[in-house]
């Protein structure tokens, strides 16, 4: 079949892949989840119909024809309210929810560096690192169980349940002064907490917007980078005048409130539908879809890269140069702060020219400025330092907000939390092994190999999501296709 020949929507997208493509995706599809072919192939032939890029459904059986299907799975289906006071109150909550859970996790680092000064001082480096590292990969991880129960349940009980767990973790831990107590209480309480609202906040969301997911996601996901600026602060403004105890109630506080409107304000749009009862709540045939499958090899880097290069900037500015101890904080603080506007800004983009594209561009832009600022002049000029933190937090920024915008180009609407902890079940691992090993290393092997080793898996992502965009448009290489 000629490609010039393909339907094509009025946005530039294919509105399905020629038949020769299903029909070997159809056959690795029956091998992993051991259904017929003929079932399989009937599931591939459909593309969902709230979606871009919706993967594959069961075709509808005779007794759901035209008219007699409810009207709530037509709404889930088709129209999103794309906006008014109740969706971006939805929004308002994600950035309350986010702030907390998402905030916590990329500001870690600076509870990680006062239990290795103080309580856990007698413990090298790498060991304190496992706390952050446990409670970073269960909040991704566990991702895999909650977003088939948001499709479930929807968002309230869960939100409420993840909002107790992470008070009393900010509590508990104020009272914590073993290692094991803290691995117990931030890396597996919080980590439990992180899942819970992390996964919920970003799902919610996703039933209010369509056309606008890319900016409605990104200003909920500019929670997490305020939180990332603002936690560190707080702690190192309380730490000193009153101590540790009550620097961490005092953050529980601040968190109390913010999940007092989070669950005010969260609502789910679409009531769970029967066939999210009936769907198993981990399913591996998820992977066998090659655009799913690439993607989520591509956030798996993003990730190496993001919490490797987190966790190794402020050694980073302490190795190489000569600068004053407080460098590290100023770099991260940096980092975060713009990342903020990176997570909206690209994300309206992606709403007029693709999410897909917006998000190549970005990653294309981060890499040209590792390979140009970090790699020849971060160990030898602080400005060239500052400058890359923040060109790096406005490039990293944008991935966080626009990859559950192209996660939702490849699902309905009422799959997306299924879809979304799939993807970041396996992306979580990631964080198990930089978060611990990554200060180490650098330390051994020197900064620069440590910036070229990022650099080269940050290339290997690059090619994985522009292959994953290529089976989007139904294997074909185009460049103006919005995507």
């Amino acid at each position: 079949m000629d490609p010039a020949t393909y339907p094509v929507e009025r946005d530039g997208l294919t509105n399905e892949e020629p038949e020769e493509v299903w029909e070997s995706f159809a056959r690795t599809i029956s091998k992993v989840t051991g259904r017929p072919r003929r079932e399989s192939a009937e599931k591939c032939a459909q593309t969902g119909h709230g979606n871009e890029f919706a993967a594959p459904q069961q075709v509808e059986s005779e007794a759901r024809k035209e008219g007699e299907i409810p009207v709530e799975e037509i709404d889930a289906q088709g129209t999103f309210p794309e906006g008014g006071l109740r969706a971006w109150l939805v929004v308002v909550a994600a950035w309350f929810l986010l702030f907390c859970s998402f905030g916590l996790m990329v500001s870690i680092g600076t509870l990680q560096d006062y239990w290795s000064q103080h309580q856990l001082a007698y413990l090298s480096a790498s060991t304190v690192a496992w706390i952050p590292s446990v409670f970073v990969y269960l909040s991704l991880a566990l991702g895999l169980f909650v977003g088939p129960l948001f499709d479930r349940y929807g968002p309230r009980w869960i939100t409420l349940c993840g909002s107790v767990a992470e008070l009393l973790m900010v509590f508990l831990l104020a009272e914590c002064k073993t290692f094991w107590q803290m691995m117990l209480c931030c890396g597996m309480l919080g980590g439990l907490a992180g899942a819970l609202l992390t996964t919920t906040s970003l799902a919610a969301v996703a039933h209010w917007f369509k056309e606008k997911r890319g900016l409605a996601q990104g200003i909920a996901m500019a929670g997490s980078s305020c939180g990332g600026l603002v936690i560190p602060l707080i702690l190192r403004t309380t730490l000193p005048k009153y101590g540790y105890a009550w620097s961490m109630r005092i953050l529980g506080f601040v968190f109390l409130f913010c999940f007092v409107v989070g669950n005010i304000l969260i609502k789910a749009r679409l009531p769970p539908s029967a066939e999210a009862q009936k769907r198993s709540m981990v399913s591996l045939s998820i992977y066998a879809d090659l655009r799913l499958g690439l993607f989520t090899v591509a956030v798996f880097g993003f990730e190496v890269v993001l919490f490797g290069a987190l966790g190794i900037l402020p050694t980073y500015a302490t190795l190489t140069t000569s600068f004053s101890p407080d460098t590290g904080f100023y770099l991260i603080a940096i980092l975060n702060g713009v990342s903020c506007i990176g997570r909206i800004l690209p994300g309206y983009v992606a709403d007029k020219v693709g999410r897909f594209n917006t998000l190549a561009i970005m990653i294309v832009f981060t890499l040209v400025f590792m390979l140009a600022l970090w790699l020849p002049l971060g160990a030898t000029s602080l400005p060239a330092l500052y400058a890359f933190s923040a060109l790096f937090g406005f490039g990293t920024g944008s991935w966080m907000a626009l990859t559950p915008a192209c996660i939702g180009q490849l699902c309905k609407a009422d799959e997306f939390g299924r879809y979304y902890g799939s993807i970041y079940f396996v992306a979580s691992l990631a964080t198990l092994i930089c978060i611990p090993i990554s200060g180490e290393l650098v330390e051994k092997v020197g900064p620069q190999p440590m910036v070229g080793f990022f650099c080269a898996i940050l290339t290997l992502s690059l090619i994985a999501f522009a292959f994953s965009r290529w089976a989007c448009l139904g294997r074909r290489w185009t460049l103006r296709a919005k995507v």
